[in-house]
């Protein structure tokens, strides 16, 4: 049994603290100056870079294209869509002075782009032969958090945002929902992070839109993350901003838009759902190094020699050698606390017998290797590694999850454990801000997958109109 670092809080004594302690001893980021913001490290930033490049390709395969557009917006063009607007006011931080000079009109930093793209729009579109556009921008957004923690909700976060507009309402949800696949395909093959595809309730949809899609994950300590969401916005925007085009019969028609996202509490995700007490573990695919050679010896020539020789070998992978003048056991634990997925060890004995340890960090498994079969056994370790977090994490999720009819069972399992409970609901938005009072949970999602049965909700006892899950959520 590998000893548990002394700076690492127990996941099973302080959940969140022992997130914390992940974060910062696995040197992903640094405090900001602001409270709330925080500073990507190099290591941090290259997980978040990995994310973007696989996501970028995905979005590129469905025709969407990369665009920029500005952080600040004005006042009176922000309020032109008063439902958008009102879910934001509480968060918004404000420009009003440039200087010593108190502007004309205040200025908002973005917490969203829906306004800048809906102006935007409505100016580049003339005819449906112009649609649809299909962008993309990845950028920062700020949003006045009063409680934070590093990756899962800070003050200024990166994100992407994703924005479109079509001709016809079934192309619009068509879409939208592409996109939500596309989020759970990432989550589940390069994340190891099963996920639950459903819609939002009313209460829980993104302020403007007509239908809100997400993609929703259970952490080890049974609390639920939202990991992306797609919007359906319907005509709403288009009207507010006047996007209309010449359909073919030559007639002027509001146009139908959509909007995706997901952002850094992703790499959240990753730590509180697959890490450990020894420091963090990181999906192979998104791994900064996914492998790290350590020569026993860094003073060897010889070791450094053969360290070289297989970092070539494994040249297809992110192969990296620590020559650094610490000691091996300093360096073979900094490898483990960075998650980093496999660790080759070199030293004499090995050498001469044309062979090396090879270290699984999610089990700790030792095996000897020959280098003449290392190429194989790291591409198949690789594999069983990926298909190991995504079934512990998965048997975790099912272990946690529970169908429940009524309120009394519904606060009576709620005091003995957190997951993901199945219940029947009305879906009416006072309903659900009464069980969020009195349980501190949220609905998570519609579940697309169990077709609802006539029954009553597990709240009011009014008639049901879906099955919803319902959790503690981060």
């Amino acid at each position: 049994m590998k000893r548990k670092l002394d700076k690492i809080t127990p996941r099973e004594v302080d959940f969140a603290q022992w997130y914390t302690d992940i974060v910062l001893n696995s040197d992903l980021i640094a405090y900001g100056p602001v409270k709330g913001t925080t500073i990507f490290k190099p290591y941090g930033y290259a997980i978040w870079e990995n994310i973007q490049k696989i996501c970028d390709a995905g979005f590129k395969k469905v025709g969407v294209k990369n665009v920029y557009f500005p952080t600040l917006i004005p006042k009176t063009l922000f309020n032109k869509e008063k439902e958008h607007i009102a879910g934001f006011s509480p968060e918004i931080a404000t420009v009003t002075k440039v200087g010593d000079k108190v502007l004309d009109e205040e200025l908002y930093i973005r917490p969203t782009s829906e306004v800048l793209f809906g102006t935007f729009f409505s100016k580049e579109i003339q005819g449906y032969r112009d649609l649809p556009l299909l962008y993309n921008q990845w950028v920062s957004v700020l949003r006045w958090e009063k409680t934070t923690r590093p990756f899962l909700r800070t003050s200024e976060f990166l994100w992407q945002e994703g924005h479109t507009i079509h001709a016809t309402k079934k192309e619009a949800q068509q879409f939208t929902l592409k996109i939500l696949d596309i989020y759970a395909n990432f989550a589940e093959k390069t994340l190891l992070l099963p996920v639950i595809k459903g819609q939002k309730t009313e209460q829980e949809k993104f302020a403007g839109a007509e239908k809100t899609y997400t993609i929703e994950s259970l952490m080890y300590d049974g609390q639920a993350l939202q990991c992306g969401t797609s919007h359906y916005f319907g005509q709403n925007f288009a009207k507010a901003f006047n996007i209309k085009f010449a359909n073919q019969k030559n007639e002027l028609e509001y146009a139908y838009s959509t909007s995706w996202g997901v952002s850094t509490r992703l790499i959240g995700g990753v730590i509180m759902t697959h890490s450990d007490d020894n420091g963090l573990i990181l999906p192979p695919e998104i791994s900064p190094t996914q492998i790290m050679i350590l020569p026993i010896n860094n003073d060897s020539d010889g070791q450094l020699y053969a360290a070289c020789q297989l970092q070539k070998k494994l040249k297809s992978y992110r192969c990296e050698i620590d020559q650094s003048d610490k000691g091996f056991g300093f360096r073979a634990a900094n490898s483990e606390i960075k998650g980093i997925p496999l660790r080759i060890e070199i030293g004499p004995h090995d050498l001469a017998k044309e062979q090396v340890i090879i270290v699984r960090r999610d089990t700790f498994e030792k095996m000897i290797v020959t280098l003449s079969e290392i190429e194989k056994i790291v591409a198949d370790l690789l594999q069983q590694i990926a298909t190991n977090l995504y079934q512990k994490a998965l048997k975790n999720r099912q272990q946690r999850t529970k169908k429940i009819d009524n309120y009394f069972d519904y606060k009576k399992t709620l005091a003995k454990m957190n997951g993901l409970f199945l219940v029947p609901f009305c879906g009416r938005i006072e309903c659900e801000y009464t069980v969020k009072i009195e349980t501190q949970t949220t609905s998570r999602c519609i579940t697309f997958d169990v077709p609802p049965k006539k029954s009553k909700c597990f709240h009011c006892g009014q008639p049901a109109t879906s099955l919803v899950y319902f959790s503690r959520a981060y």
